[in-house]
């Protein structure tokens, strides 16, 4: 399984020259064209463009500050070596910066804070769940799926993407999940990290796929397979398949890879799909009480939420954003609002995500949806990265 894929999509142009396996004279120049200043956006290297035969004891330095900066090791193609390095620059607008590739000894390699995590959660039904320093998902597997249709209590038949309302900077999975576990807490109640309050039932939930034909939506099971790729102090990334399923008589082949960055409230979904021109990703509307936006590259839905407020978000690309609907019914949990996405060469990269109130995060929805104005603008128009 091979795969080039980033939180904002990077472009990386190689100007490689002649260097030594290991020495510190490879130069990246990241650089970045808009008005605005670049953070938590990553930038991917492979131990082929480097030209290093592993990438075990290598560093990035800051040459404008001479620190080195936090990086993380992927073994992105699942054959058990480290192939991958990622970080995220800090670029001022309109500028230009550079890292340089350095040799660690032991004692400058160090252990990072784990930031970005996720996991099967075999402990509650068959989970799979993630989250970074700010926004926490899951969604729901085959067991779940299959007591549903054997009339077992306590299943989950849906593709939807849960959201779990964090308000820590902390990992709070493995935490919460024990406390359930164990019977000494619920996270269907915030003590002071956040709670599980967020309805999907068979909505879309957050970002979840739809395929739409003659006026109606049709969706996928729950996941069938899955695969955790790494987790870090910068990003958690896993694999998800779903067995084939029918979309009013096309059948649709779906898998997926999901991004989670640090400094992020959305995740990247790299959807690989066969079988129909245009997906959907879809908003869950809940009560039908809150008001739709969008705008260049996004859609919003701002809601009431129990004593707070949330906002949830689909973002895409120019290439695959195609346009927005408000689907309403009667039935429970059918009505989202749906961006709809063009497939690409039998692939489709969106992002999902939300901001609660109550996490303090940003001070309403309109501060969100400028939010979303700049991360649909960085998308559009991605850091240049140059290997000299």
């Amino acid at each position: 399984m091979k795969m080039r894929i980033s939180s904002l999509i990077v472009i990386i142009s190689l100007l490689l020259s002649a260097c030594s396996e290991n020495k510190s004279d490879t130069v990246i120049v990241v650089k970045n064209n808009l008005d605005v200043e670049r953070t938590f956006e990553m930038v991917e290297l492979s131990a082929k463009e480097l030209k290093i035969e592993g990438l075990n004891a290598i560093g990035i330095k800051d040459l404008k500050t001479g620190k080195l900066v936090v990086t993380q090791l992927v073994d992105s193609d699942g054959e058990g070596k480290m192939d991958q390095l990622i970080f995220q620059p800090v670029v001022a607008a309109n500028a230009t910066n550079k890292y340089q590739v350095v040799s660690l000894s032991k004692e400058e390699i160090k252990t990072h804070d784990l930031v970005c995590f996720s996991r099967f959660v075999p402990e509650r039904t068959d989970d799979y769940t993630w989250e970074n320093d700010r926004v926490s998902f899951r969604v729901y597997g085959p067991t779940a799926q299959k007591m549903i249709e054997d009339s077992i209590p306590g299943g989950t038949l849906s593709s939807g993407v849960d959201v779990w309302l964090k308000r820590v900077e902390y990992p709070i999975i493995d935490k919460w999940y024990k406390e359930f576990v164990d019977g000494v807490g619920s996270y269907h109640e915030d003590t002071g990290e956040g709670l599980d309050n967020f309805h999907v039932g068979v909505s879309r939930g957050v970002g979840g796929i739809a395929v739409k034909s003659e006026g109606d939506y049709y969706y996928s099971k729950n996941y069938s397979e899955w695969k955790t790729i790494t987790t870090g102090p910068l990003r958690t990334s896993f694999y998800l398949k779903y067995e084939n399923w029918d979309a009013n008589g096309k059948v649709v082949e779906e898998s997926k890879i999901i991004n989670l960055d640090k400094g992020n409230n959305y995740a990247q979904f790299t959807t690989n799909i066969k079988g129909v021109a245009q997906i959907s990703a879809g908003l869950t509307l809940h009560e039908k009480d809150g008001e739709i936006s969008n705008g260049k590259g996004w859609l919003n839905y701002y809601q009431p939420h129990a004593d707070s407020e949330i906002s949830t978000s689909v973002i895409a690309g120019a290439s695959y954003f195609s346009s927005v609907e408000k689907f309403d019914s009667e039935v429970k949990d059918l009505s989202n609002a749906y961006a709809h996405l063009n497939v690409v060469a039998n692939k489709v990269i969106y992002y999902a995500g939300f901001n609660w109130k109550k996490s303090e995060q940003f001070k309403d929805n309109e501060a969100w949806e400028t939010y979303l104005e700049l991360v649909a603008l960085k998308i559009n128009n991605p850091l240049v990265v140059e290997i000299k």
